[in-house]
């Protein structure tokens, strides 16, 4: 069986976007994408990239035109629940250590983690810099988010998060989503047929 991997943060739009896509992919062709969380910020400052937000904030149209793209992907696709966080831009340091601690833990439960804080940040605008809204809200999923929050302060769990973010640069990766499939790298939610197209290519 194929794993691509699966380079998210939950602060990324896109990756939420990409994120509902996959399993239809993996439906298809019988691969299961393997979710590693990363931070995005730390991808950002070691390529020297920033998001979309500020990057074409001085673009006359092009912000527009990206959640214009948006729109259009997410009626495509029948994204219906999903609404933009009205919190965007959001540190997400915390999140995506609990995540690390659950892919070192637990890495069985890793993308239940990840689509429960998917859900919460794109479709339930959850303020996730609350940590009250954090408890609260993987409590509700499943999790003993107590002690994720106090297993997310511990230095091997930031010492994993760093290691995958610096290895998904290493690789290739600028920014999210990124996914790659083998040693093929493929970025953005404009790529799904592509990364589709290449697991039935390694397949055969």
């Amino acid at each position: 069986m194929i794993e691509p991997d699966f380079i998210t943060d939950l602060g990324s739009p896109n990756a939420y976007l990409v994120h509902k896509v996959l399993p239809d992919i993996e439906n298809r062709t019988g691969a299961r994408f393997r979710y590693r969380p990363c931070l995005l910020g730390g991808i950002f400052k070691e390529t020297g990239n920033q998001s979309p937000f500020f990057a074409f904030a001085e673009i006359k149209h092009k912000l527009d035109y990206e959640m214009l793209e948006i729109r259009r992907y997410a009626a495509e696709h029948a994204l219906g629940a999903f609404k933009f966080n009205s919190h965007f831009p959001m540190n997400t340091l915390t999140l995506m250590r609990m995540a690390a601690a659950v892919e070192m833990d637990a890495p069985e439960q890793v993308r239940a983690f990840l689509d429960a804080g998917f859900a919460g940040m794109w479709e339930q605008d959850r303020d996730f810099t609350q940590v009250d809204v954090i408890k609260a809200h993987f409590s509700d999923a499943g999790f003993d988010a107590e002690a994720l929050l106090a297993r997310a302060q511990d230095t091997d769990v930031k010492a994993h998060l760093i290691a995958n973010t610096q290895d998904a640069v290493v690789r290739g990766a600028f920014g999210m989503p990124t996914v790659f499939v083998g040693d093929e790298m493929f970025y953005g939610k404009e790529r799904l047929a592509q990364i589709e197209a290449e697991i039935r290519n390694q397949l055969s």
